[in-house]
């Protein structure tokens, strides 16, 4: 995975509630299963003008020339809700995004965009709304970075709000690490305490 440090970038706000899994990625666009492909079909019931359609819908946000390349995406409570799929991120992160700043997030949803290198970020939903208000001008130009080893969103007015995320958390998206890379960092330690451990228990090495 990409380390994910600072990111300035053009920030989309799609600030509607309990955003779902289907929403974001509808079923009949799953048509692989690698994480490759599915860009296009993201959002695609609200990006395009019909199903099977790849029309585009002028008025989607995503469609719209402001917020081309858009790599934050601003977004509403319980963002992500709805079925397991991972395919959802997959499609975020091809699409380019790698920040999502929600008031809430799937517990799920919100695992599964760890463990492929998007910060989904908690925010107050008056601060993401500010933010967008900051942008809209010209997101272009006014862009937000968000600073992920100080944990902070800077807008393009100064507007300045943190966030939490947990030690093993930013150290993988810091490091561009998967679960088994980031334990692996340990492995120094792991291979100490299986040499001690050996010696007080043979017996459950027996044929390693």
């Amino acid at each position: 995975m990409i380390p994910l440090r600072v990111l300035t970038g053009v920030a989309a706000p799609l600030i509607l509630p309990n955003i779902d899994t289907d929403a974001i990625i509808p079923s009949r666009e799953m048509k692989q299963v690698s994480k490759t492909g599915l860009a296009e079909g993201l959002f695609a019931g609200w990006r395009y003008q019909a199903v099977g359609s790849r029309a585009p819908q002028p008025d989607f946000v995503l469609n719209q020339p402001a917020y081309a390349g858009a790599s934050i995406l601003l977004a509403g409570e319980n963002f992500g809700c709805g079925s397991s799929r991972e395919h959802a991120v997959w499609a975020l992160a091809e699409y380019g995004f790698r920040v999502i700043l929600a008031p809430s997030f799937s517990p799920i949803f919100a695992n599964n965009c760890l463990r492929n290198g998007v910060l989904a970020a908690v925010m107050p939903a008056d601060v993401i709304a500010a933010l967008a208000d900051e942008t809209t001008a010209d997101p272009q130009v006014l862009r937000i970075t968000v600073d992920l080893p100080a944990q902070r969103v800077i807008g393009p007015g100064g507007l300045e709000a943190t966030f939490e995320i947990g030690e093993d958390a930013k150290a993988m998206l810091l490091d561009g690490l998967d679960v088994i890379a980031l334990t692996l960092k340990r492995g120094a330690e792991i291979d100490a305490f299986r040499k001690t451990d050996r010696a007080k228990r043979p017996w459950a090495y027996l044929g390693a």
